[in-house]
């Protein structure tokens, strides 16, 4: 029954550390602009880029994957070889994509995500981070990227046949990043999309 509690506020730490919107304060407090009216109108770590510049992005980034490593790291001390880690994750990217302080309102949770799996399986994470490099150098979309590397998550999980359970909530984080992306995959159809390097424009 302990257990249960305990980890139940970890999911509930994890949700609300998620849920800070880190490219909000940064912007706000760097520039003095809000994030959410310019470009895609998103918070997170490309948005952010596009809209300040790269090093408040970088700000950004590091912070946002702070709050998806930091309560993994805490379940992990807590519970010892559980599936209480990812779980614990999945909260964080959660509380990222649907931030109770924004009116669940939230950013696409790629950084979060970044954050997890670096704090689960390093090597996993580095080769995801190859990957998505790839496709960036290639494309030029951030969004494409990110959406190639959330594909390659779970199929890399298999490869190295973690575990049934981890195989099943690896597959949810690309479920979660994918459904994110929708407006970003309307954009690309349409030939729209921003590409690396371009300035956001302010929302109309």
């Amino acid at each position: 029954m302990l257990d249960i509690i305990l980890g139940v506020l970890l999911l509930v730490i994890a949700y609300v550390m998620g849920s800070i919107p880190f490219g909000l304060i940064v912007g706000k407090m760097w520039a003095k602009v809000d994030v959410r009216q310019h470009g895609s109108g998103n918070i997170g770590v490309s948005n952010v880029f596009r809209t300040i510049g790269p090093l408040p992005a970088v700000v950004v980034l590091a912070f946002d994957a702070g709050k998806g490593a930091l309560p993994v790291l805490l379940a992990v001390q807590v519970f010892p070889d559980s599936i209480w880690g990812l779980a614990t994750g999945i909260a964080a990217i959660i509380g990222h994509n649907w931030p109770a302080f924004l009116r669940f309102k939230g950013g696409r949770g790629v950084a979060t995500t970044i954050g997890v799996i670096l704090t689960l399986s390093p090597i996993v994470a580095l080769i995801l981070f190859v990957l998505w490099v790839i496709t960036l150098a290639v494309s030029r979309y951030i969004s494409l990227a990110s959406m190639i590397a959330a594909l390659a998550f779970p199929l890399l999980v298999y490869f190295w046949r973690i575990s049934g359970t981890y195989l099943a909530l690896s597959i949810l984080i690309s479920v979660f990043v994918i459904y994110r992306h929708r407006p970003n995959i309307q954009r690309l159809l349409a030939g729209t999309e921003y590409k690396i390097g371009e300035k956001a424009r302010p929302n109309e």
